[in-house]
């Protein structure tokens, strides 16, 4: 129950800041995209399903405040979620390069996802355009953040894991 708690405190803080502070703090309209690093970092910190639970609750509050279509970014973060659980088996906490590399890689999947399903299908064949104004721009910006958020969300789910295995030990 104290983790449930916990998650649903960081994913609702990262969305608070992703859409009050951070676009505050955006360079050219750029803000850090804070719930992809939420979920990826579940996502290869805890597993496919938790990585896929968190990615959706993360998307569906995108859909309900910021979507057209509800269900469109759920499924996308979803997704990342799920993806991301596949390395769980390759994750170091002291190794924080394969993290970036997972967060950037999802950034950069993320946002092509937006542009082809939302911009490509619609006629918009800017792609060159959107990569170097938007993709690039917002991958720099989540990486620089995740350095950060990174840690806390590495804390964080260490501190859960040794109450849990305390827990663990009183009842077994």
């Amino acid at each position: 129950m104290r983790r449930k708690i916990s998650v649903c405190l960081i994913v609702i803080v990262c969305f608070l800041l992703q859409s009050t502070v951070f676009k505050e703090l955006a360079f050219a309209d750029i803000s850090p995209n804070l719930l992809i690093v939420v979920t990826a970092a579940f996502g290869f910190m805890r597993g496919k399903k938790e990585g896929m639970i968190i990615g959706f609750f993360c998307g569906l509050l995108m859909d309900v405040f910021f979507g057209g279509i509800l269900g469109f970014y759920a499924l996308e973060y979803m997704y990342i979620g799920f993806f991301n659980g596949f390395f769980r088996k390759m994750f170091f906490p002291d190794d924080i390069k394969l993290p970036l590399f997972l967060i950037g890689i999802s950034d950069i999947l993320y946002n092509l996802g937006v542009y082809v399903l939302r911009f490509f299908f619609r006629g918009n064949f800017q792609i060159g355009y959107f990569m170097i104004h938007i993709i690039i721009p917002e991958l720099i910006y989540t990486l620089l953040v995740t350095i950060v958020l990174y840690v806390i969300i590495l804390k964080i789910n260490q501190k859960l894991e040794i109450i849990e295995k305390k827990g663990a030990k009183k009842f077994g």
